[in-house]
């Protein structure tokens, strides 16, 4: 550790350095800063600067340092948008939140699966199974990046908006959906698919419990905390309870990133726990471990193995079926839960944030052999191009005078 700790330290240094700069110059061209860090992350990778010189930033040996690190990251940040997403406005929509959300999940995946007919003779061989070729390919078309769609929500600051909290709870729900499809193909690659169902019965189990249980329990020290000081060990039993309810969404096969985001969705937004816990610490989480989850990632991506004009077209293809799969399935399921056509379509768009919540689910395949590297190279494009787009595209749909899906209750109330 001794050894390391240096390396460590210039790794996390570059990653902030490179991210704070390539943010500003994203922000000019109109992209969100996000979206420059998820860039610095793939830029001080392999994919770029090739694997000699990446090594020297980003060493091999930093890499399960720099892992846990980014994963605690993710983790303490998704319970700060937990914390500020809006439960009540989520509930009086609870219906359409679900049934988008689940049909943003369907038709990605009958077209990955479908695409896998065509995809399996070029990109993959016999030693794959097809079966478990096809359904990781619906899976991974399926993904939503529940933590980079909260950072472009958050930046564009329309987080807090009806449409925000519809497309976080969209988000949440439908990767939920996405992790216990991914544990059942993970069982059927490994012969185990008794482990998804439990896996999913798991899952539900555990919402219950803190929706039912621990959410009372909250409110009641929640009400307290509103009278004395959020001390030092207020905070300390606080994330000592996001870590637990993050090591048993962990525990079940859903992600740790869950756990922590539904411990802060059972927290009132409005608490002044709320505003005191986000205040201490959205700064240190998004400017120190944020990047450092990036950086990860990115060491792990090589873009290079993409090469020739077939597997350029191939790429190019994939982009197309991800993105149309996703944008018709929110746009035909809000519009027929009552939603406006400008609301519709721009839920579709933000719903194609695929960013590296996609690169995990990526990693998973590559390590059981499901994918090969080159499809996994295009898979890695295919996020960062849908990623990417998503703000300027938004940006297109929403020009001209508001709907007011978008606006939440207290710019209403503001402007009234």
């Amino acid at each position: 550790m001794t050894d390391i700790l240096p390396h460590l330290l210039l790794a996390l240094a570059a990653v902030i350095v490179v991210g704070r700069l390539l943010a500003k110059l994203f922000a000019y061209i109109g992209q969100p800063p996000v979206i420059g860090e998820v860039v610095a992350g793939i830029l001080l990778g392999p994919s770029l600067l090739g694997s000699e010189l990446s090594g020297k930033v980003l060493p091999v040996a930093v890499a399960p340092y720099l892992g846990a690190l980014a994963q605690l990251g993710v983790v303490l940040y998704m319970f700060l948008v937990g914390l500020e997403l809006n439960v009540g406005l989520l509930r009086s929509r609870g219906l359409a939140t679900l049934t988008i959300a689940q049909a943003c999940i369907v038709l990605p995946f009958l077209l990955g699966v479908g695409s896998a007919w065509w995809l399996y003779p070029v990109l993959s061989d016999e030693t794959v199974p097809f079966a478990s070729f096809a359904l990781f390919l619906g899976v991974a078309m399926s993904i939503t990046a529940f933590p980079v769609l909260a950072r472009i929500l958050t930046d564009r600051g329309i987080d807090k908006t009806e449409l925000g909290v519809l497309a976080l709870g969209c988000a949440a729900i439908g990767d939920v959906t996405a992790w216990c499809l991914l544990a059942f193909v993970v069982g059927v690659a490994k012969d185990q698919t008794f482990s998804a169902v439990a896996v999913a019965a798991l899952a539900l189990a555990y919402i219950a419990f803190i929706f039912l249980i621990v959410r009372p329990l909250t409110s009641v020290l929640v009400r307290r905390w509103e009278k004395g000081p959020i001390t030092p060990a207020t905070l300390a039993w606080v994330f000592a309870a996001v870590l637990l309810s993050a090591l048993a969404t962990e525990q079940i096969g859903i992600h740790a990133i869950f756990g922590a985001f539904l411990l802060g969705a059972v927290i009132s937004h409005d608490s002044r726990l709320a505003h005191e816990v986000t205040r201490k610490t959205h700064d240190v989480v998004t400017v120190l471990l944020l990047p450092a989850f990036f950086a990860y990632t990115g060491m792990r991506t090589e873009i290079g193995l993409v090469s020739g004009l077939d597997q350029w077209l191939l790429c190019g293809a994939i982009i197309v079926i991800a993105t149309t799969g996703k944008f018709c399935a929110a746009l035909a399921s809000a519009r027929l839960t009552g939603f406006d056509w400008r609301t519709s379509a721009s839920l579709g768009v933000l719903m194609n944030t695929r960013g590296l919540m996609e690169l995990i689910v990526l990693n998973v395949g590559l390590e059981l052999g499901v994918i090969s590297r080159t499809l996994f190279a295009m898979m890695v494009l295919m996020a960062l191009v849908t990623t990417m787009a998503t703000t300027p595209i938004l940006c297109l749909m929403n020009r001209g005078p508001r709907s007011s899906v978008t606006e939440s209750p207290a710019t209403s109330a503001s402007a009234s």
